[in-house]
């Protein structure tokens, strides 16, 4: 996984000067640890790298979300990031406006009511099913 690209104006707003942008952003992702180690994050003019030793793919790829989603930020790198390689299908796909977890896995899915599965693969970005908003990113299970 190397660079994303984001939408520097949305997402959650952790910090107030670039100064503090990476320890903020650090904190926020060993809250929700998902599974990361030796945590290493540096900031600099909106794009984040990420160091350490994800546990799996999926935490790694959820770290990388979790940075992502954050206001002021517009690329992550994660080429230093270490993980075992995925064992599970994942796409990527960015909320539109208008859009639910209802009708995102209605098109992934055929079923509307599989929603649970998106929201679960997705809790340490999306705190409640009901509150996503355009241009936030998530990750969708495809097995």
């Amino acid at each position: 996984m190397g660079l994303f690209d984001y939408v520097k104006d949305i997402g959650k707003k952790l910090f107030n000067r670039e100064e503090e942008a990476a320890d903020q952003i650090k904190k926020h992702i060993e809250k929700d640890n998902p599974g990361v180690t030796d945590l290493k994050v540096s900031f600099t003019k909106g794009v984040v790298s990420l160091a350490g030793k994800a546990s799996s793919a999926a935490a790694m790829e959820k770290a990388v979300l979790m940075a992502g989603n954050v206001q002021g930020v517009t690329n992550v790198n994660a080429d230093v990031l270490e993980a075992p390689p995925s064992q599970e299908k994942v796409d990527y796909y960015e909320i539109k406006k208008g859009d639910t977890l209802s009708a995102i896995a209605k098109q992934f899915y055929g079923k509307a009511s599989d929603y649970p599965r998106i929201f679960e693969a997705n809790r340490e970005v999306i705190k409640d099913p009901n509150l996503i908003y355009p241009g936030q990113k998530i990750r969708i299970p495809l097995e």
